[in-house]
Order: structure tokens, then sequence, then C-alpha cells
């Protein structure tokens, strides 16, 4: 692979981390939150730390449990995020004083960070079987796709803020997310089925 290679995978890696931070922003701007608050560069360090991990993982297994991991994280990744959307959506219908969803959450933040770098997994067995021996080799692409996604995470939160309020005039930012975070699970999903 080479640079420009590692950088398309990177963007490409960074979409979904993108568009959640959008939904983010968007909920944060409904509720006030401030668009510069710590919490929301914990989240977009914990989406690449994510995005850049899991490839890392992929790798470092691909000789012991390649096949049986590539089996099913295409399942975990759309059960944890249809499982956060479902819930997003059914709270998008409570009352406002009985929401719970908070995008601004440590343990709302690591589960996102988590379900939407899960097919990143398959990135890191594609690296070992491209090549990528030495850990020398996998240390750039790795830090690439990490940062990435940090800035993608940072960009799509200050995008939700910006039109944030504008879209939650219009429809239940809840409701929103839950549905674009159901449809990556599908994406997810449909896409390693098909493979």
């Amino acid at each position: 692979m080479n640079f420009l290679d590692i950088i398309l995978l990177a963007i490409a890696l960074a979409m979904d981390c993108f568009a959640v931070s959008i939904v983010s922003g968007i909920i944060n701007k409904a509720h006030n939150t401030t668009t510069n608050s710590p919490k929301i560069y914990r989240m977009a360090f914990l989406f690449g730390f994510f995005q850049a991990m899991m490839p890392l993982i992929g790798w470092l297994g691909t000789n012991h449990f390649s096949e049986q991991l590539e089996a099913y994280d295409h399942w975990i990744a759309f059960s944890l995020l249809a499982l956060i959307g479902g819930n997003m959506i059914r709270e998008a219908f409570e009352p406002e004083e009985e929401r719970h969803f908070n995008p601004t959450k440590l343990r709302t933040q690591l589960i996102l960070a988590i379900a939407t770098s899960i097919d990143a997994l398959a990135v890191g067995v594609s690296f070992a079987c491209t090549g990528y021996h030495k850990l020398s080799q996998i240390a750039t692409p790795i830090i690439i796709i990490g940062i990435v996604s940090f800035l993608f995470s940072i960009v799509g939160h200050q995008l939700g803020c910006q039109f944030g309020k504008t879209i939650a005039n219009r429809l239940k930012p809840g409701l929103f997310g839950g549905i674009i975070l159901i449809f990556i699970g599908i994406k997810i999903l449909i896409s390693h089925l098909m493979a």
C-alpha cells in the first residue's frame, strides 16, 4: 500500500466516526452543551484511538484467531450500533425529562468508539495478508488512521453543532441519530455478508 492508499483507507474508516460525531454535535447543540467541551475532544480521542487499535489487534491476531474473529466481527458491530440506535429512537419519543442518551458520557463514548471501529479489525487482517509482517511496517498506517479519525470526529461534531439548531428544530435529533447508527450497523453487516 502506498501513502495515498493509506490516506484513502483512513478516510473510509473515519466516515462512521464522522457521521456519529455530527449526530453528537446536533444532540449537544439541542441541549446547549458547549462546543469546546473537553468531553468532545475525549470522544474524538476515543474514536481515533479505537480506529487505530482495531487494525493493530486484527494484525496481531491474524495468526491465532482471524477466521473466528472475521466470522463474528460484523455481528458484534451491528448489535452494538443497533442497540444504541434503538435506544436513541425510543428515547426520542419520551418526554424531555426522561431522556438518558448523552453523547458526552464516557460510557456512551466508549461504546460508540468500539462499535464504529470493529470493522477496522478486518483491515488489520488485510495488512497481514498484504505483506505487513513487522510492527514497524504497520505503525505508520495505524497512526494515520487514528489521526484522521480524530480530526474527522472533531470536524463532524463542529458541523453538527453549527447546523444542529436548524436540524433540531425540524426533526428529533435522537430519532435522526438512532436511525443513522442503525443504518451504519446494517451497512457493516451487509458489506461483510456479501463479501
